[in-house]
């Protein structure tokens, strides 16, 4: 008899379960998971920004099967909660040992490792959760989206606002008309990593409990420094990409989502300040959409729009739109200026408002489009992994989002350059500098392939 993993096997159970537990009927509707199945889960990146968090939100109801990490103090912290867990510290290894008994892996890693571990992930029919933003360059989002494609897996990024009501209702608002035809969009964050460092930290003695090589792995050999990891890599040019992947992509989720926004024409930094050879500066910049397709709205079509983007410093210089207040804005990191009005979104996409608040005293909230999300982000994902509707999330809309998303973090090489793009070839048309920023450079050894879609 040939042997059958235990993936395979989960997933004739889930086949078999549609007409033995739950009546068909009931799942057509709800796309609900079926409540008898556990998956082994194997997390990579346990440490961290959000690695604890993720294994303990993918824990509930499931298997964690193993556990991963360069770092074995980060291990450590981990373990206790999960003591059956195997323990690896080389993603690789781990799947390689492992594949056949998980069902699915978590990527809580730092970005520029995010395409490495997911693709192989998916390579061997696993699903993948993987934190936002889904990668650290735009040539390998592209790739996360054909991967998925190609290996039809379940797969979510960690923007946890897609699975949030106020999202949905920021949506409907502007697909009924609300605020009519939206010509801008505004959104800032005036945080940051590392805002300090302009130049490669002094090398420090590697910590014992740290493979450092594994940490950098795609990446160029580099001293170690406490000031990279574990938290603050995100603002180093080689690892992260700085705000813009940290909470843009996070407030960014009802624009991409409302105003359909796909592939842009171009990309314009506006202002930026502090370049140097080591981190990201404060910068502000502006992407123009042309118009596109919209199923959602009577016309069928939405017009081009402007979205604007303040990073760091550069948050300081938003200017409410004429009609609004600083007073107006205040509570809100995202704003759409439409033809008949304006609204707001906070954090996520947790909340949303008309602008100024006081118009929401006499609005009525409009039909219900979208279905909602009744237990969370993670629960999202797993329902999916288990037989339910693709996640909220999944590849086929985070990749082409962050595509989108991380040309900010190109374009402030470039100030006061309108950089035109190609999205379908993935390519600047008018500068040739530009597209050295595209594609990573990866060391020998981790190469990541090509993947039509």
């Amino acid at each position: 008899m040939s042997k059958i993993s235990r993936r395979d096997f989960l997933a004739a159970s889930v086949t078999t379960s549609l007409f033995t537990i739950v009546p068909s009927h009931v799942l057509a509707q709800t796309a609900g998971a079926v409540p008898s199945n556990k998956l082994n889960i194997g997390c990579v990146g346990v440490g961290g920004m959000m690695g604890g968090n993720d294994v303990e939100n993918v824990s509930e109801g499931n298997n964690i099967y193993a556990l991963c990490d360069v770092d074995a103090e980060q291990l450590g912290k981990m373990t206790p909660r999960f003591p059956a867990a195997k323990v690896y510290r080389d993603f690789r290894e781990m799947l390689d040992k492992e594949y056949k008994n998980l069902d699915a892996i978590t990527v809580t890693t730092p970005d520029h490792m995010h395409a490495s571990i997911a693709l192989a992930a998916m390579e061997r029919g696993l699903a993948v959760h993987c934190q936002k933003p889904l990668t650290q360059s735009v040539w390998e989002a592209r790739l996360m989206t054909n991967a998925a494609k190609k290996y039809k897996v379940p797969t979510q990024m960690g923007n946890q606002g897609y699975s949030c009501e106020a999202t949905r209702l920021a949506c409907e608002m502007i697909w009924s008309g609300t605020i009519g035809d939206v010509l801008e969009v505004h959104s800032m964050s005036g945080g940051g990593f590392s805002r300090d460092i302009t130049e490669w930290p002094p090398k420090e003695d590697i910590p014992a409990s740290l493979e450092w090589d594994l940490w950098l792995g795609h990446t160029q050999e580099m001293p170690y420094s406490s000031k990279i990891h574990p938290i603050n890599w995100r603002g180093f040019l080689s690892y992260g990409s700085q705000m813009v992947g940290d909470w843009g992509i996070h407030q960014f989720g009802p624009a991409n989502w409302a105003l359909q926004l796909g592939r842009p024409d171009s990309v314009q930094c506006l202002e930026v300040k502090g370049v140097n050879p080591v981190t990201y500066p404060s910068y502000s910049c502006m992407f123009q959409f042309p118009e596109r397709p919209n199923a959602y709205v009577p016309a069928g079509k939405m017009p081009p729009v402007k979205v604007f983007w303040y990073e760091g410093e550069m948050a300081g210089k938003f200017q409410p739109p004429a009609g609004l207040t600083a007073e107006d804005c205040k509570d809100f990191n995202e704003i759409f200026v439409g033809t008949k009005g304006f609204i707001g979104t906070k954090g996520r996409g947790e909340a949303v408002s008309l602008l100024p608040k006081e118009k929401m005293k006499e609005f009525e909230r409009p039909k219900k489009v979208l279905e909602r999300v009744p237990d969370g982000h993670y629960q999202n994902w797993i329902q999916a992994c288990k037989g339910g509707k693709p996640a909220v999330s999944n590849f086929s809309i985070a990749g082409p989002y962050s595509e989108w998303i991380l040309l900010g973090a190109i374009c402030w090489r470039f100030p006061n350059e309108e950089l035109k793009w190609d999205g379908a070839n993935l390519r600047f048309t008018n500068n040739d500098k530009a597209n050295e920023f595209v594609k990573p450079h990866f060391r020998k050894g981790w190469e990541l392939p090509e993947l039509s879609a």
